[in-house]
């Protein structure tokens, strides 16, 4: 994984593979600490405390089409180089919950890529599930759902072309900065 967006697409992925209708997704910079937490949880079918204890192994996936899962490796690596880490949460039937910190003034601090490119493609990509993206910089904050964007929108549907461009427009990650 080149950059943070990437790595959300990956997670994301997961989580709806895992069967989530609800995906909170989450940045939030500390400033003092010169540090960005991204946390992303889902309601998925969660995983076993044997699956969690090894999720970060490279060599262990639940995915039966291959042998190996780098993404949440990858992950964490990318976390570590920074003095970071990542933690993973998650309990059988209820859901998992991602949490990586990594300190953004390292020199190793992955680019952002094309956050807003990428939330967009997700939200709209998705008819079926739930999104809520939240950004926060001390008492700053910003937040969207795609359940108020189907609301607003009726009966246009959310993978509408346009729509897209729309969610990509009404983004704002200059709390990132």
């Amino acid at each position: 994984m080149k950059d943070l967006s990437e790595h959300i697409l990956d997670i994301v992925g997961n989580s709806i593979r895992a069967g989530a209708l609800l995906i909170e997704i989450g940045l939030e910079v500390l400033v003092i600490e010169k540090v960005l937490i991204l946390r992303i949880r889902d309601n998925g079918c969660g995983m076993s405390e044997e699956m969690v204890a090894r999720v970060t192994d490279p060599f262990v996936t639940s995915r039966t089409t291959r042998k190996v899962g780098l993404g949440l490796p990858f992950l964490k690596m990318n976390a570590e180089l920074t003095g970071g880490a990542v933690k993973v949460a998650s309990e059988e039937g209820k859901g998992t919950l991602v949490e990586a910190l990594f300190y953004h003034h390292h020199i190793d601090f992955v680019p952002r890529g094309d956050l807003k490119g990428s939330m967009a493609l997700i939200m709209s990509g998705n008819p079926n599930v739930d999104f809520v993206l939240s950004l926060k910089r001390g008492s700053d904050a910003f937040e969207i759902k795609s359940a108020d964007i189907k609301e607003v929108l009726g009966d246009v549907p959310i993978n509408h072309p346009k729509v897209g461009r729309f969610i990509k427009e009404m983004m704002d990650f200059s709390l990132l900065e």
